[in-house]
């Protein structure tokens, strides 16, 4: 439960670290590392959790994941296995000054882009062409790559993942909290939940508590749970056509459809039917 700098299993004699996970779900606990990670989600839907902010992830989704920032892949059960390729890499993967060489001045400007994490929004045809390589690929061949692959993202369209500022090591006993709190938001959203309730689950009064948590994700509790739950009722909008708003409201954690209505646009810029309709 604790959240720790993770150690990203390094194979002997390799640098760039390819990881393909196919399992039930994908690592859900709120961790942390010093690489870069690049995801694309190749069968899986869910919520991403990364800093400040939640994103729904679905099947064709591509995530760049900035180093140390706090995040979990939370997945939707069903029957059938997820699956993710991964590429985890630093700065200085290929040593100190390699990406101050002139020749790689296109792609110099991935790092700053990444720092915040973004998901792609473009180019994704040729994204999932070389992600899917990379498996596969000799040593050689993985580098040329990668390169290739950060010179795409660089010219690709993004939409940033999060404004999360706060100094992003988390201590042990802070990440244990953190990670209770998001586990108990992301299995609870759908109903009433309490300041008490909450604050109590991490042995902090509510005052405390609040504090604690506006720190670490630059907004409060109740703001990221109105988050988590506008971006569920997403979901059920755009697999869900048979559901009506009233129903989808009630199942994302709203007493009252106005007041569904009314934080659906605050958050999304129009009203639940008119997404519906858009995404139709």
């Amino acid at each position: 439960m604790k959240v720790q700098p993770f150690q990203i299993p390094k194979p002997l004699h390799e640098n760039l670290i390819v990881q393909v996970d196919r399992a039930p779900m994908f690592y859900n606990q709120l961790h942390q590392h010093k690489e870069i990670q690049l995801s694309l989600i190749i069968k899986g839907n869910g919520k991403l959790v990364i800093g400040d902010s939640i994103h729904p992830f679905n099947d064709g989704d591509f995530f760049a994941i900035g180093a140390n920032s706090p995040h979990l892949f939370k997945t939707e059960q069903t029957n059938e296995d997820v699956h993710m390729v991964s590429l985890f890499f630093t700065e200085h993967t290929f040593g100190e000054d390699f990406f101050k060489l002139s020749e790689l001045e296109e792609i110099n400007s991935f790092f700053s882009i990444a720092q915040d994490g973004f998901q792609l929004l473009s180019n994704k045809k040729e994204v999932t062409r070389l992600m899917l390589q990379l498996p596969i690929a000799s040593k050689l061949s993985r580098v040329l790559l990668f390169l290739e692959l950060l010179a795409l993202l660089c010219k690709a369209k993004r939409s940033s993942l999060t404004d999360f500022k706060y100094p992003k090591v988390i201590s042990d006993l802070a990440g244990e909290r953190m990670q209770l709190i998001f586990e108990y938001a992301l299995h609870n959203f759908h109903q009433e939940i309490k300041l008490s309730t909450v604050s109590a689950l991490v042995f902090m009064t509510p005052n405390a508590f609040c504090k604690f948590f506006k720190q670490r994700t630059n907004k409060t509790f109740f703001q990221f749970l109105i988050e988590l739950r506008i971006e569920h009722a997403c979901q059920l909008l755009q697999k869900n056509s048979d559901l009506s708003i009233a129903t989808i409201a009630e199942q994302s954690g709203f007493s009252s459809i106005s007041n569904f209505n009314r934080k659906f646009r605050v958050i999304k810029g129009v009203i639940p039917s008119h997404f519906r309709k858009v995404i139709s």
